[in-house]
């Protein structure tokens, strides 16, 4: 089963940066139920293109409830000054970042996103026979 529906929003951030204060910017998320299982989301750090991580939607979703994830990518709730936000912490090999959104419109991007492909239900919509075929064609 195929379906193109896709789900998009821009969210404002802010860039954690010790003894400093934080840094706001952008992220465009992208949702495609042609790959249901993942949440891209481009973070507009500058004039330069942004920078792209992929995330499994189920983890940003568990990281609204509580903290979640290892590694490269941590994510939490907490209350910030009576602002509930919603917190990425990511390490690369270039680095390491940690940003702070709100938590409502990552929840309502995060809805939209259920309500194309049900929590669940990802694996109806694979095309597995194109992603091995793509595999055998790189080989």
């Amino acid at each position: 089963m195929i379906n193109s529906a896709t789900v998009s929003a821009e969210l404002r951030l802010s860039l954690v940066v010790p003894d400093h204060g934080p840094v706001p910017l952008v992220a465009s998320m992208y949702y495609s139920a042609q790959d249901p299982y993942a949440i891209r989301m481009a973070f507009h750090v500058g004039a330069d293109e942004p920078v792209e991580w992929i995330f499994a939607r189920d983890l940003l979703a568990a990281g609204l409830e509580g903290p979640t994830g290892q590694g490269d990518v941590q994510i939490w709730p907490a209350d910030e000054d009576g602002c509930e936000v919603f917190n990425i912490a990511l390490c690369s090999p270039f680095g390491q970042a940690h940003f702070e959104a709100p938590i409502t419109a990552t929840a309502d991007f995060l809805k939209r996103t259920f309500e194309v492909i049900s929590a669940g239900q990802e694996g109806e919509f694979v095309n597995l026979d194109g992603e091995l075929e793509q595999l055998l064609w790189r080989a």
